[in-house]
């Protein structure tokens, strides 16, 4: 079940730099080592629904109902253009900057969840990436994907962590220039807008 294939499968997956990545990096230059980490637990607490929905076979439901699909992918596009508006804000909620007002690690957290909750598409990749790696016993199908998928969360988890702490040990040295702010508020906008609005394209 937990194999060494399945474990460099995840391992791939997690480290491909995606929106909880980009969220839990902003959140680490923009705020510190504190929010790196609530951002990354948030982010890896929002993939539980879509493990629970593969392992139900919701996920599959989601997959042939067009309507639902189009519903929470949208919500999806919403949230992550709004992301991107509070990168570009000056005190924006994902803003980089030396006076930036720190956030509840509870707030933080939701919105990470947020971020995966809200994307559609995780549910059908848990749907696919899964099965391949249990082992045929109708038995013990259920459990065997939980432990899966727990496997799979914990190693979002330390993965997302170590993301977030390196940006915020390079946090003290992009502050000292406002250039590069600007720069990265700017670059972080442009990401979450172009993941909107490549999720927007997305087919169940």
């Amino acid at each position: 079940m937990i194999t060494i294939q399945f474990l460099l499968t995840a391992f791939i997956v997690v480290i491909a730099p995606g929106t909880g990545v980009v969220y839990t990096l902003a959140l680490g230059l923009g705020q510190g080592r504190r929010a790196a980490v609530a951002a990354a637990i948030g982010c890896t607490f929002g993939i539980v629904p879509h493990l629970a929905a593969a392992t139900l076979g919701l996920a599959a439901v989601l997959h042939t109902s067009a309507l639902l699909f189009q519903v929470v992918k949208f919500a999806g596009v919403a949230y992550l253009l709004y992301l991107a508006w509070q990168a570009l804000k000056s005190d924006g909620a994902l803003s980089i900057s030396g006076k930036t007002t720190r956030q509840s690690t509870f707030i933080i957290a939701r919105r990470g969840a947020l971020i995966n909750i809200l994307n559609p598409k995780l549910s059908i990749f848990f749907l696919a990436l899964l099965p391949p790696f249990l082992s045929g016993d109708q038995a013990t199908a259920t459990a065997e994907m939980v432990t899966l998928g727990a496997v799979f969360m914990a190693m979002t988890l330390a993965v997302f962590v170590l993301y977030g702490v390196f940006a915020a040990l390079a946090r003290d040295w992009l502050l000292q220039s406002e250039k590069v702010m600007r720069w990265l508020n700017r670059s972080f906008a442009a990401i979450f807008a172009g993941l909107g609005i490549r999720l927007a394209f997305e087919r169940a």
